[in-house]
């Protein structure tokens, strides 16, 4: 067995899971053909819930195991945590949320890319929950090389395995106050600085939609501006990240949504990890020392190439000037 598909991690980030949809997540793992492996579910509160819902999904599988802590650090921190925990031992981690459902050959069908690649991510159905109706056959991610998907993400980080090493490059976690601070937007990033990334073809779970996702699916069509709706949005950002929507405070919201956070991980790989030759044109895009004429001809490159959303193009240059009314380049400073 090649050795990046043998003992590995299943690493859930809960909080307060809705009994029915955890119970069927849980026995989704625990069913998987390719057995091999620990589930550590990191409780963001109230753990001793969690452990209940479990043994009552499970009965005392000894492979499930609730690391809960009773202060809530929100799903990007969760996700840290449990990430912290992996045993020493695993080859592999896959990560899971706590309400979606795993074909039962998902580990099987994924592992074995990991011979090749960091991190590997396959497709999902996504289905609404409680009507089970299905809204997409399929997700749609794109297997774009590492500057294209560093502007559009193309990982979700519940349909994702990737090798344990990954993490040694990407913990701890690097923190920007913004709804664009995502585990698996980060964790790729990590992983295309050692054997890269992969995205296949495969339909591997059910992504599930309901009232109390943390992040959900972006169904309606990308490419459509509602100037109402945006600004209620950064509105809306504003106020909760900076604590209201002045200018200043707006700038600040927009600039770290799109530019801000990407400058930050770019950053900090260049620190933790300076050899990878993927670094260096990443920096160049999205670092501190990026030049304006640089980025714009690699947005329309990758606009001419249909690769990114014109929205994405429009949302990145607005983070831009908002960068030069607040001193952007300046904020974000990593740490090793």
């Amino acid at each position: 067995m090649d050795e990046h598909a043998g003992f590995g991690t299943v690493a859930m980030a809960a909080y307060n899971p809705d009994p029915e949809l955890f119970a069927r997540q849980l026995r989704s793992i625990r069913d998987q053909t390719h057995r091999d492996f620990e589930c550590l579910i990191s409780a963001d509160g109230r753990p001793d819930r969690v452990e209940e819902l479990v043994e009552a999904a499970l009965g005392h599988d000894e492979r499930f195991r609730v690391i809960g802590f009773d202060d809530r650090v929100g799903f990007y921190g969760n996700f840290e945590r449990v990430l912290a925990a992996v045993h020493p031992e695993s080859n592999w981690v896959a990560l899971s949320d706590q309400d979606d459902y795993w074909y039962p050959n998902k580990l099987e069908t994924l592992l074995p890319h990991l011979a090749d690649h960091s991190l590997v991510s396959g497709q999902a159905r996504v289905v609404e929950y409680p009507s089970d109706r299905v809204v997409s056959a399929d997700t749609r991610r794109l297997d774009l090389t590492v500057p294209y998907f560093t502007l559009t993400n193309q990982f979700t980080g519940g349909i994702c395995v990737l090798r344990r090493e990954v993490l040694a490059t990407a913990l701890p976690f690097p923190r920007m106050a913004t709804p664009s601070e995502v585990h698996d937007h980060w964790l790729a990033l990590c992983a295309a600085t050692q054997s890269g990334t992969l995205v296949t073809s495969d339909i591997v779970q059910d992504y599930v939609q309901h009232g109390g996702n943390a992040i959900g699916e972006m169904l309606s069509d990308a490419s459509k501006v509602d100037p109402g709706s945006s600004w209620a949005t950064v509105r809306s950002i504003s106020d909760r990240y900076e604590g209201g929507h002045g200018p200043r405070a707006v700038a600040r919201s927009v600039f770290k949504v799109s530019v801000g956070w990407r400058q930050l991980m770019v950053e900090t790989l260049a620190l933790r990890a300076p050899r990878s030759t993927a670094i260096g044109q990443l920096v160049a895009l999205y670092g501190r020392q990026r030049r304006l004429v640089h980025t714009f001809r690699f947005l329309r490159e990758a606009r001419r190439r249909d690769l990114v959303a014109a929205r994405s193009v429009v949302e990145y240059l607005g983070g831009w000037i908002a960068g030069w009314f607040i001193g952007g380049r300046s904020m974000g400073v990593p740490e090793r």
